[in-house]
C-alpha cells in the first residue's frame, strides 16, 4: 500500500493491534510510515511498548482516539507525532470524565 500512496502521503495503521508481535511485524515489514496504537486495545504497557518499538525502528507513533487516555501516554513517548481526535469521541468523554482537555490552537496541552 505504501508503494501506491500518492507522493507525500504517509500510511498509518495499527490501531486494532493488541500485541507486541503485531506491532513488531508491521514495523519489520515496513508496512507503515506512522504506527498507530490504541491503549484501549493494547493497554497502557502495550502502547508504551509500541512507542519503544517505534523508537527502535525510527518510525513515528500516533495514538488512536480516546484523547483523555492518550495525552499522558503521548507525553511519555518520544516518538509520538500526533493524537487522533474525533469530536464525537470527545463528546462521549465529556459525559464520562471531568477535566477533559480542550484543544487550543489545534493542540491538546496536558
Amino acid at each position: 500500500m505504501r508503494d501506491r500512496a500518492p507522493a507525500g502521503m504517509e500510511v498509518s495503521a495499527g490501531e486494532y493491534g493488541f500485541s507486541v508481535d503485531y506491532f513488531r511485524s508491521m514495523l519489520q515489514a515496513g508496512a507503515v510510515d506512522v504506527l498507530q496504537a490504541d491503549a484501549t486495545r493494547c493497554g497502557i504497557s502495550g502502547f508504551l511498548t509500541a512507542a519503544a518499538l517505534c523508537e527502535a525502528f525510527h518510525v513515528p507513533l500516533s495514538s488512536h482516539c480516546a484523547p483523555s487516555l492518550h495525552i499522558p501516554l503521548c507525553c511519555a513517548a518520544p516518538t509520538a507525532r500526533h493524537l487522533e481526535y474525533f469530536h464525537d469521541h470527545v463528546r462521549i468523554e465529556r459525559m464520562l470524565f471531568d477535566g477533559v482537555v480542550e484543544p487550543a490552537h489545534g493542540e491538546l496541552v496536558p
